[in-house]
């Protein structure tokens, strides 16, 4: 019967499809390959209407089988590619955009420019406006191929200087390839979103022309205005921009609060504790060793010597006043149940001493005041040390002696 022949139909096509998919995941690109030749004739046959249509199945399929096919060429890919341009009008842009993206991969910046340049010129009816945001990608990507331009001909004046170089035509192409670019990624930008890679370039345009009040509006949009996702990137950006131009350190301090919130296992966290440590406001200066406590909660922290350091010396001064050891106390309280078996061990004490003698020695001044004299990790470290005669080690295992009894009143 006709219905039995579409379901023995449709169980024969999702078959093939399953093969398809498992050639792949096996990387058997040419056994995926013949699948898929079986999976498009068999399509012939087909007039369902499935939310994910055959179209989009093959271009991703196809795709990513010629990107990865031994025999593939750029001569068969662009020849794929185009005919999927025409067999999904709902999807063309986004299929110009992959082709982009591919030209690139492969060093073929002109023809990716070109390709962007031929998609933002195309219409076709109601979806021109339906794809709006898929064109606003297009427009931002050829922007960005135009600070490259730029890029490279600002490299070529800055390389010769202004005096040994008199070819007008490379300066006024330069400043052509400004006016486009930042026409294109002025506008991506305002859409919220992650722009990462589009503001890093814009803010650079600006800052080359002098214009640090527009830069400075952009990194603050891009990292206050609420609309957008929270990026840590979005501080990072701000941060650097204000550190280039000699803000303050009140400035500064206040950027790096917000990353620390949304991210406290960040690289500049080593920079914030410094700035901190240097306050002269208590407040500051607690939060400091609250943000270097909690850096080093994370794993990729552990063999960090800047990190232990600034802990040592933070934990070092406070002990040596003995003022604020109820910082460390109430610190080391939520720690004090794992940090001992995640940082020091007699393991780990080994391990340290043969790879980096400096990081032994902040790790080891830093156990010995949250666990003692008899903590495993600074005996073997302060032993190791002492029988290696390094003066260092004995005036480190003097002063944890000493100050033991700050290990009982940290303990409780």
């Amino acid at each position: 019967s006709s219905h039995e022949h579409k379901l023995n139909f449709k169980k024969s096509k999702e078959v093939c499809l399953s093969y398809i998919q498992d050639a792949m995941l096996r990387k058997q690109w040419k056994r995926a390959a013949e699948f898929l030749t079986s999976y498009i004739e068999s399509l012939e046959k087909d007039f369902s209407r499935e939310y994910m249509g055959p179209s989009e199945i093959i271009w991703r399929i196809g795709t990513e089988i010629l990107c990865h096919h031994s025999h593939s060429s750029m001569k068969e890919f662009n020849s794929f590619i185009e005919q999927m341009k025409t067999l999904g009008v709902k999807r063309y842009l986004k299929v110009c955009l992959e082709h982009t993206f591919h030209l690139l991969c492969n060093g073929l910046v002109d023809e990716a420019y070109e390709n962007l340049s031929l998609a933002e010129s195309w219409r076709f009816g109601e979806q021109t406006a339906i794809q709006d945001k898929e064109m606003k990608l297009i427009q931002a990507y050829r922007g960005l191929l135009d600070y490259y331009s730029w890029s490279k001909q600002k490299n070529i004046l800055l390389e010769h200087g202004q005096d040994g170089f008199e070819d007008l035509s490379v300066e006024q192409e330069m400043h052509s390839c400004f006016r486009k670019a930042a026409v294109n990624l002025k506008e991506i930008i305002k859409i919220p979103g992650v722009w990462d890679l589009f503001v890093k370039c814009y803010v650079d345009l600006l800052e080359f022309y002098g214009d640090h009040n527009e830069a400075r509006q952009v990194l603050n949009e891009y990292a206050y205005n609420s609309k957008f996702p929270a990026n840590p990137n979005a501080h990072v950006y701000l941060y650097q921009f204000l550190k280039r131009h000699g803000e303050s350190k009140k400035s500064l301090i206040s950027t790096l609060k917000i990353l620390h919130d949304i991210v406290p296992s960040h690289e500049l966290m080593i920079d914030f504790n410094t700035m901190l440590q240097k306050s002269k406001k208590r407040k500051k200066r607690r939060l400091g060793l609250e943000v270097i406590f909690a850096a080093l909660d994370y794993a990729g922290w552990k063999e960090n010597v800047k990190a232990w350091s600034c802990l040592a010396r933070q934990v070092k001064k406070i002990v040596i006043s003995e003022k604020h050891l109820d910082w460390i106390k109430q610190e080391w309280n939520s720690r004090k149940d794992w940090w001992p078996t995640f940082h020091f061990s007699r393991y780990l004490a080994k391990r340290n001493w043969q790879e980096n003698e400096s990081l032994s020695y902040e790790k080891a001044l830093v156990a010995g005041i949250l666990l003692g004299k008899d903590c495993k990790y600074f005996k073997y470290i302060s032993h190791q040390g002492c029988k290696a005669q390094m003066k260092r080690f004995r005036i480190l295992k003097k002063f944890v002696n000493k100050h033991n009894p700050v290990y009982l009143r940290i303990s409780g």
